[in-house]
């Protein structure tokens, strides 16, 4: 199992439910607000979470109370969220689609006979007595009841001088609708008051549909937190109780069965399995466990009973804290949302001067502007509104530029693709910390890897035992096993689990005596056995010559060479060796065929880490660094480069390496201060993953770039025909709300990610 993904001291940030929200207006003024409160280093705002992730300077953090009410003074409702954060409460998210779909049938109910009325009157020319008085009448029932709470926002949002895209629907809805009992009463302008209702019949019905989408966009991380089991069966005096998982704690005995989901991190204490941990890993394949093993709260027992010892619960479980990540990583912003942010900040008011100055210029410029449009009237169903008068034409117009602006799409654009992105990653068990770190991916140039845990297994193993004469490669296995058995360094380990794969039974041992920095000594089977390096004994004087060319053959191929002398005599050499893991020749392969420069940055001396760099394929290595010089290596990289410089590791001493390069990697097997100090934390600690974290968050990055084009492209195509009165102000609207749904659609077509085929097609380029 992989230690537990550790995150942020919890005092230093807070999660808020945040509702009312309908565009990137809305986010600013919240994060604004938010930001203004004393001791508050940064709030970054999730339109599709509905969530605030408040952070604080150390030592510092104001009460939840004050935080809310800067919300509330914006107009908008909020909560602290006790929940796990990363995703909408259900009841939360629930509510609102229902209340969404209940305001849309209602609409639609009214309008949708009032469609056909005005079908008839615009096409057939069937008139029906007091027609415009019911028209208006109609109207005014679904803006007053089923578009309250659009005109509460409008009205909120202008009362704080921040107006949102409500302020849009309010001034585009309200002009048309007062066509209606002006035109009853003998003005010379024509009605629009049923076009108004349809308007915001099809804004509501977009707004269902955007929260549908948006549960949808958002239940990855949801699904996550689901995957934990409800209930523990606990072992209490030998008996099996079964309890809430919420009761379980710290030390706590419980018992899995086959099938059954493991309730909470901990440790085996009987019993063997074998542990389906895809959830955690996105690895499909069991893993099996025995006593002493760690298992992940929410895998899968497949085929044994185990007996667990609590270790981690509640939001110090992998679960919570994978949530939490993620969340983290979902609320924060790509630097390219910066200019998003910055065009809707400017949005809505740009907007509504359009639309004046449109109006004006129908009023006062009317023969020029019927020309602007000309070409394209007799092509268009509303053709005849081209013959009305120009101050029919100044309203119609104006409001077609209201309702078709969409700024939602703009800040829709970024946090849907970021959503979907990092949900999609959490599944193949790769945790992104910050989004900015999805933008550095798409510009990686140059990726540096640790070596020792990092592109090894970063476990000594045994590659050869050779005898000196007169004894035989078992005789020497067996003595230094023998010493080694009470050794708890790394390489006598190695020894003893070498002879234990050879099926040897362990000779009896006594008077262990550890030589720190030079070996081990015991008495193994009677006889005074020393296992230990070549300078040592040389230093003692003992004749090691005879194995003069294989020690340093064994040197020359990366091997630590120790020697094991019996009774004062050279018996043999054994040479030790860490193992590349299988994945990392096939991983650097297809990175550099990728454009991508791979770099080895280690401790190791530059004969052994040339060697490893050789086997797995990079040609560039920067060896005999201390850990405080690997950070020094990644600025010089940085400034060889124009791209992204990443940095892959798993220990305490590529920390600094971590913090300093564009984007780090930590693997989930390495050490809780590595994975702090990164940006991204591949759980199994599966270098190949790497790979799939580039693909993916290139492709997250594209559909940014993508959302973003369409956003807007379709604003700046969409807002001039609808001033010179080629868009009809219910087809405006129609395309304002299909612009945000297909920012949010087009961010789930991620959901199909394959790497392999991405790969494919970018390698026979």
């Amino acid at each position: 199992m992989t230690p537990p993904i550790t995150e942020e001291k919890r005092s230093t940030q807070v999660a808020l439910a945040i509702k009312g929200m309908h565009c990137a207006s809305c986010v600013r003024r919240v994060e604004d607000a938010l930001a203004k409160v004393e001791g508050v280093t940064s709030a970054a705002v999730n339109l599709l979470t509905e969530e605030a992730l408040v952070k604080f300077g150390e030592g510092v953090e104001a009460t939840p109370q004050v935080l809310v009410e800067a919300v509330k003074q914006t107009g908008y409702e909020a909560a602290l969220k006790l929940e796990v954060p990363g995703t909408p409460l259900p009841e939360l998210s629930g509510e609102q689609e229902r209340n969404a779909r209940r305001n849309a049938l209602l609409a639609w109910a009214i309008t949708a006979p009032l469609s056909v009325a005005m079908a008839g009157h615009m096409l057939f020319h069937v008139m029906i007595p007091g027609y415009t008085w019911i028209e208006t009448l109609l109207a005014a029932v679904v803006l007053g009841i089923s578009g309250r709470e659009t005109y509460r926002s409008a009205f909120k949002s202008l009362r704080n001088r921040v107006p949102n895209m409500d302020v849009l629907i309010f001034m585009g809805t309200g002009a048309a609708f007062i066509t209606g009992p002006l035109s009853a009463m003998g003005l010379p302008v024509a009605s629009y008051a049923g076009v108004a209702a349809m308007i915001m019949t099809f804004h509501l019905t977009g707004r269902y549909l955007e929260a549908r989408a948006r549960g949808r966009a958002s239940s990855a991380i949801r699904q996550l937190l689901e995957l934990g089991a409800k209930e523990a069966r606990v072992l209490q005096e030998g008996a099996e109780v079964m309890v809430p998982i919420q009761d379980v704690t710290v030390g706590m005995l419980v018992r899995v069965r086959p099938g059954e989901k493991i309730p909470v991190d901990g440790v085996v204490v009987a019993g063997a399995s074998a542990i389906d941990e895809s959830m955690a890993t996105g690895e499909p394949m069991p893993v099996d466990k025995a006593v002493g093993d760690e298992v992940i709260g929410a895998t899968v027992n497949t085929t044994g009973t185990l007996d667990l010892r609590a270790t981690r619960v509640g939001s110090d479980s992998f679960l919570s804290q994978v949530a939490a990540m993620v969340q983290q990583a979902q609320a924060s912003k790509p630097p390219i949302q910066d200019v998003a942010d910055q065009m809707t900040a400017i949005f809505v008011p740009v907007v509504a001067l359009i639309a004046l100055l449109t109006f004006l210029a129908w009023v006062i410029l009317p023969e020029l502007m019927l020309a602007l449009g000309q070409w394209a009237l007799p092509y268009l169903p509303w053709h005849e509104h081209a013959h009305a008068d120009p101050l029919s034409m100044g309203f119609f117009s104006a409001v077609a530029v209201l309702v078709i602006s969409c700024p939602c799409a703009m800040g829709l654009a970024t946090p849907a693709a970021i959503m979907v992105g990092t949900g999609m990653a959490a599944k193949l068990g790769i945790f992104f910390r910050e989004g900015k770190a999805v933008q550095a991916l798409r510009e990686a140039a140059i990726l540096c890897f640790d070596k020792t845990g990092t592109l090894t297994l970063g476990k000594p193993r045994v590659n050869e035992v050779v005898a000196a004469p007169s004894y035989t490669n078992g005789q020497v296995l067996a003595w230094a096993a023998g010493v080694e058995f009470y050794s708890e360094h790394p390489v006598g380990q190695a020894i003893v689990n070498h002879a234990q794969d050879q099926h040897m039974d362990l000779l009896p041992s006594s008077d262990f005596e550890a030589l720190p920095g030079r070996g081990a000594a015991a008495t193994v089977d009677g006889a005074t056995v020393l296992v230990a390096k070549p300078a040592h004994l040389e230093k003692e004087g003992i004749a090691i010559e005879a194995l003069a060319h294989e020690r340093y053959r064994m040197e020359r191929e990366a091997k630590t060479v120790v020697f094991v002398v019996r009774d004062g005599v050279l018996a043999g050499a054994i040479g030790i060796s860490d193992t590349l893991k299988p994945e990392s020749v096939r991983t650097i392969k297809t990175l550099k065929k990728l454009g991508i420069q791979c770099v080895l940055i280690t401790g190791d001396n530059q004969a052994s880490a040339q060697i490893v760099a050789e086997q797995v394929g990079i040609e560039r290595v920067v060896a005999d660094v201390l850990p405080h010089e690997k950070a020094t290596a990644i600025k010089r990289l940085q400034k060889e480069t124009i791209g992204a410089v990443i940095m892959v590791g798993d220990g305490i001493n590529d920390a600094g390496a971590l913090a300093q390069a564009d984007v780090g990697f930590a693997l989930g097997t390495g050490t809780d201060i590595a994975k702090e100090s990164a940006d991204i934390t591949l759980v199994k600690g599966d270098i190949s993953r790497v790979l799939t974290a580039i693909l993916l968050g290139r492709a997250t990055y594209f559909k940014i770039i993508q959302n973003l084009w369409w956003a807007v492209a379709y604003n700046l195509v969409a807002l001039p025909l609808a001033a010179i009165g080629l868009m009809h102000p219910m087809i405006a609207e129609i395309c304002m709300a299909f612009s945000s749904l297909n920012v949010i659609w087009n961010a789930m077509r991620l959901r199909s990610f394959d790497e392999a085929k991405i790969v494919a097609k970018r390698t026979r380029r």
